[in-house]
């Protein structure tokens, strides 16, 4: 049988002061908490400890040379503690009433004071919660630094999400991109979706296989076996030859399902057995073909809701959402507008031969201000627009489209364009930006709005 024993390695302590007998007290002390303790007794020392690495927590006295009482080694050695490394976390000691020499140590950057002669209960409570502390900055910092290497690494998507808002999510994606998790990519229409599931394509071990994106929501009955699972020649009228499905083509790679929610139950049931089998047959064939794909689908839909309604499988939900990432609508962001929309600037100002084009103070309050119903890419629409409209080196609010805040204009005002825009737009805004209930208070099925979505320039 395999030892899965997994051993945890102690914290380890470094004390630092001029005085044996102390470092010896403080040794026994944090010996008997479990404590592994490393000591100084000079500032070469501490920082000769410090650049060894591999230390969870620090306690420095204030003073090092005979004689002396103000503290300003201790404070210097802490400044070059910490640009030695930021992440260890540093108390002082200090004898009683020179306590403002500990204050002006917390204010340079230390994390607590302990005064001399010391409480044993508190000294040992200080220095649990500072390698708390300093372990959690160094995982912070870890996954940073994951998240900004694979951001910028060459191959990967562009994301530009800088918001508070959207935090969580890169952490989210920055651990779950090397993994096999299936990933079900929640959000309203327009905020994304697609571009998350190509960044954690392109972060993953697949990276080098194919990622093979389909609609869903635009198969129809009758095309979804062929579509998805392939056929053989001869299986209908129209199979003049051999053809792969989407699962084949996304052999080894990822296969991004989008609008999963718009599929029949029918289809569900199909895709379901695919993902339990990992196995597919084409239509006309009685052949079966093993097939190793990444699922990640997306919806805008509550599937929760649908699976209460009788519209969704759980088992199939069980399936595809091993780890769900929501994306926040564009108007809860909205310090990523400005930063996407010189983004888009730059990319349609090259497409259309206008480079050096700018957004006046105008357009970037307009694009500030403006509800968003259609998120990101309703905001790429906006910025286009505005390059192709643009007289002279700037984009003027004008030149974006965007209607101003105020009373909606009147609709026998409105071409029919217009008109349908708009109504579509209020019901998007009334169910927060829901393609499913808009759709249905509007009378429409889900693929019916999204065309007139994409029509519209959403």
């Amino acid at each position: 049988m395999t030892d899965t024993t997994v051993v945890v390695r102690r914290p380890r302590i470094l004390v630092a002061d001029d005085q044996p007998d102390i470092l010896e007290a403080l040794r026994l002390l944090l010996k008997g908490e479990d404590y592994e303790v490393e000591t100084a007794l000079s500032p070469a020392g501490v920082l000769l400890a410090v650049q060894s690495g591999d230390l969870d927590a620090a306690l420095i006295d204030l003073n090092y040379a005979r004689d002396t009482t103000s503290g300003d080694e201790g404070i210097d050695l802490l400044g070059r503690i910490r640009a030695a490394d930021a992440t260890l976390p540093v108390s002082v000691m200090t004898a009683w009433g020179s306590v403002d020499g500990a204050v002006e140590a917390m204010r340079r950057g230390a994390y607590d004071y302990v005064e001399k002669p010391w409480s044993n209960d508190r000294l040992v409570l200080t220095l649990r919660r500072q390698v708390e502390m300093g372990r959690a900055l160094r995982a912070g910092r870890q996954l940073q630094t994951e998240i900004d290497t694979l951001r910028s690494s060459p191959g990967r998507p562009l994301l530009i999400a800088e918001s508070p808002r959207m935090r969580p999510v890169l952490d989210l994606m920055a651990r779950i991109a090397p993994s096999e998790a299936n990933v079900l990519i929640t959000g309203e229409h327009g905020t994304g979706k697609e571009l998350v599931a190509q960044w954690l394509h392109a972060a993953s071990g697949r990276a080098q296989r194919p990622f093979t994106a389909v609609n869903l929501g635009g198969l129809s009955e009758g095309v979804f076996e062929s579509e998805m699972f392939g056929h053989v020649r001869g299986a209908f009228t129209d199979a003049k030859t051999d053809r792969a499905g989407r699962f084949e083509l996304a052999d080894g790679g990822s296969l991004f399902l989008d609008e999963i929610a718009n599929i029949s139950m029918g289809q569900q049931s199909k895709l379901l057995r695919v993902l339990q089998t990992r196995e597919v047959e084409r239509v006309g064939s009685s052949r079966t073909k093993r097939v190793d794909v990444r699922i990640m689908a997306a919806t805008n839909a509550d599937l929760r809701d649908e699976v209460i309604g009788g519209r969704f499988r759980e088992d199939l939900l069980f399936r595809i959402n091993t780890i769900e990432i929501a994306l926040p609508p564009l108007r809860d962001r909205r310090e990523d507008i400005l930063p996407l929309a010189r983004h888009f600037l730059d990319q349609h100002a090259l497409r259309y031969g206008r480079r050096g084009l700018t957004l006046d103070a105008g357009a970037a309050q307009a694009l500030l201000t403006h509800n968003w119903p259609g998120n990101v890419r309703e905001l790429d629409h906006a910025v286009e627009r505005g390059v192709l409209l643009a007289q002279g080196a700037t984009v003027r609010a004008g030149d974006l489209g965007l209607r101003p805040p105020g009373p909606p204009a009147r609709l026998e005002d409105l071409t029919l364009a217009e008109a349908e825009r708009a109504i579509i737009e209020r019901a998007l805004s009334r169910f927060g930006g829901n393609v499913s209930q808009a759709a249905k208070a509007l009378g429409l099925s889900r693929s019916a709005l999204y065309r007139r979505l994409e029509g519209n320039g959403q």
